[in-house]
């Protein structure tokens, strides 16, 4: 074997010229997660954050999931579906706040939040109106990175958590009016919709927003004459559009909107505020003028309302009466269909998850996805939503100015 084959013979061994796999630059490592599932423990809370086959993907993609007992049982999901999905089941509510990341759909107890620790990431919808002002600063004292969920936004702008619950809550307000207007809860025993002959129940959705899209297009296929208002053009437009059949709409004028409750058999308040209490739209005098037996669902109860008469009721005692007319002011709607709204969660949660390991963990993630970087408002215990701050006269740090120093 002459000099040149015995170079080949070596290049060839050492498999130079042997078939490789192909190789692609990989720009940020993939990060194990840690993920604790707690229990729900505000009241009547039934959802679950993850369902199992959300957890089994999550296992599936060499991540740690662990759940506390019985957090799924809302929603009809049992320890065992956890478990055979990979997850571990936990009996101590401590141990599951030994996660990096903990995922909640309500914001935790100041009771748990004594289990966290520094540098934890807490993910979960915000609602701080409804806890004590101490909230927020019990989180700077732990260092907690805390997230809301409904202020995370998508690749198109949204919100997918306020639009998801939004949607569910639409749908399910109309069959809520259903219920009471028929003779099983003692209402003046009407159909929604209505049939050949029969004039049709006069449904008004007091805003355009994707509640009032919803509730409108339920109440439209049920057969009901729909009355939108909204003082907004640009929505009323699109929901025009969107439905694609021509409904009543109007801005909202006080005597036009007065005479339309008049004749209404259904409102649905679902106008909200982009920053604290919902406007009040409808005063007392206007509901002492509605019909007797007429239904009132007040979707915006969690920002106070926009019915004068609105006061917050419960799953177990959702309604009163006021003026002969119903009242339904319930805050969490969609945990009334807890397992159609957890499989929704999961469908925002996981894929989150799954992107947050790809970048690298937490941190990437805030830094390379705007959206996300949205959605906090405390980072290592430093406020960086500057409305929390100026509300509860608390310093304040930009987010981006601490993702530079990085």
């Amino acid at each position: 074997m002459n000099k040149r084959e015995g170079g080949f013979f070596t290049l060839t061994a050492s498999g130079g010229l042997m078939p490789q796999e192909e190789t692609l630059e990989v720009a940020k490592s993939q990060q194990e997660l840690f993920i604790g599932i707690p229990k729900e423990c505000t009241l009547q809370e039934n959802r679950v954050a993850l369902v199992p086959a959300a957890v089994s993907r999550l296992v599936a993609n060499g991540h740690q999931v662990i759940v506390e007992s019985g957090a799924g049982k809302g929603a009809h999901f049992q320890d065992n579906d956890y478990s055979e999905a990979g997850a571990k089941i936990s009996y101590s509510t401590k141990e599951v706040y030994e996660a990096n990341i903990i995922i909640k759909v309500d914001p935790p107890s100041l009771e748990e939040i004594e289990y966290m620790k520094a540098g934890q990431c807490l993910i979960s919808a915000l609602q701080l109106s409804v806890h004590p002002e101490n909230y927020l600063k019990q989180l700077m004292k732990k260092q907690v990175t805390a997230i809301a969920v409904d202020f995370i936004r998508d690749t198109d702008g949204g919100y997918p958590f306020v639009r998801s619950m939004s949607e569910i809550a639409g749908n399910t307000v109309i069959l809520i009016a259903a219920e009471y207007l028929s003779n099983v809860n003692e209402g003046k025993g009407l159909m929604m919709g209505g049939i050949t002959g029969v004039p049709p129940t006069q449904v008004v959705v007091l805003g355009a927003g994707t509640v009032g899209e919803f509730a409108a297009r339920a109440a439209i296929g049920l057969g009901s004459t729909v009355k939108v208002f909204d003082n907004s053009l640009q929505k009323l437009s699109r929901m025009q559009n969107d439905i694609g059949t021509r409904l009543y709409t109007s801005t909202i004028h006080p005597d036009v909107l007065a005479n339309a409750l008049e004749n209404a058999d259904v409102v649905i308040g679902a106008i909200r505020s982009k920053r604290g209490r919902a406007p009040i739209l409808v005063t007392e005098e206007m509901v002492s003028n509605m019909k007797f037996g007429s239904v009132i669902i007040d979707v915006c109860i969690d920002q106070g309302g926009c019915f004068e008469t609105s006061e917050v009721t419960s799953h177990a005692h959702p309604t009163f009466t006021k003026y002969g007319v119903v009242h339904y002011c319930v805050p969490n709607i969609a945990s009334r269909v807890a397992q159609t709204a957890s499989m929704a969660l999961s469908n925002i949660f996981s894929p989150m998850m799954l992107e947050m390991a790809d970048v690298g963990g937490l941190r990437n993630m805030i830094r390379f996805h705007e959206g996300f970087r949205g959605g906090v408002y405390t980072y290592n215990g430093a406020v960086t939503n500057e409305y929390l701050a100026k509300t509860f006269d608390l310093p304040f740090k930009d987010l981006n100015l601490i993702m530079a120093a990085f």
